[in-house]
């Protein structure tokens, strides 16, 4: 695992994409500092961080767009099947070299609101609560982009799947309003949700008997749910919708409240990408 972090962060620094991360991250931590707190002569630094959480939609595909997807193509992850080393430590080597290139940067602006303080008041609690939400959040997004590029070989493809899946969820919140809140549409949406997630569970395992079977367990269980509490499903779907937005609980820290229960789902997250990374390896280094 040491030998695979050590490995990425070289290469991220050998060429220009860890050096181009951390500017264009700190460049809009500047744009931002500079709007609010010298034009605006707004004193939360919070308010900051809440602008650039929209950076994530265009830097994370790019960092992870190559992180699995580059060994495919140019097959090098024959080399990695045949190292004395687990898909886990190889994929948590990898995260953790993602990890270090987001944590240089945050590290960086940290100290805006201790320069920041010099010219005013500043609360920092709300300040590096925000910056804590910022790194979480983005370590979370970082997970679902390495498990994005661990299933395809084409950079450009996973890039481009990442960035939707980055918008969707950067305006998943906005979309729940637009769902009916009726329990006949939750039901239909969350039995859509299922036929979805079936045909993933095939896509990974290639077993039609597996998939198949826990689409007849989850529709089943899903049906017999809305026949025997219907009135339950009023308005359900899409206040689910609203909780599994990764970046609505993000704003949950720049209002001024450290939540836990937010911590906890963003290491979720993250657990659950990491592992379906991990079991996308496998898949592939078993079926050659």
């Amino acid at each position: 695992m040491n030998a695979i972090f050590r490995h990425e962060i070289s290469s991220c620094f050998t060429n220009l994409t860890g050096y181009v991360f951390g500017a264009f991250l700190l460049l809009f931590a500047g744009i931002f500092t500079m709007v609010y707190h010298l034009n605006y002569q707004v004193a939360n630094f919070e308010y900051v961080i809440s602008e650039m959480s929209f950076v994530f939609l265009i830097i994370v595909p790019i960092l992870t767009m190559r992180v699995l997807a580059e060994e495919r193509r140019q097959r090098t992850d024959q080399l990695l099947y045949s190292l004395p080393l687990s898909m886990a430590q190889v994929v948590l080597g990898k995260y953790a070299a993602l990890l270090c290139m987001l944590l240089l940067p945050t590290a960086v602006i940290c100290l805006y609101p201790l320069l920041l303080s010099a010219f005013g008041d500043i609360y920092f609690p709300a300040a590096f609560g925000a910056i804590t939400g910022f790194f979480f959040l983005g370590a979370a997004l970082t997970a679902i982009g390495v498990f994005i590029s661990s299933i395809t070989e084409s950079q450009a493809v996973a890039a481009g799947l990442c960035f939707v899946v980055m918008l969707v969820n950067y305006f998943l919140s906005s979309l729940s309003s637009f769902v009916a809140s009726s329990a006949f549409a939750s039901f239909a949406a969350f039995a859509v949700v299922i036929l979805l997630l079936v045909l993933i569970l095939w896509r990974m395992t290639r077993n039609s008997t597996v998939a198949l079977a826990a689409g007849v367990v989850l529709e089943g269980g899903l049906s017999a749910l809305y026949l025997t509490e219907a009135f339950e499903f009023s308005g359900l779907f899409p206040e689910v919708l609203e909780h599994l937005s990764l970046f609505q609980r993000f704003y949950t820290f720049v209002n001024g409240i450290f939540d836990w229960t937010a911590i906890v789902y963003y290491l979720t997250i993250i657990g659950f990408f990491l592992f379906l990374s991990v079991q996308s390896l496998e898949k592939r280094r078993w079926s050659e």
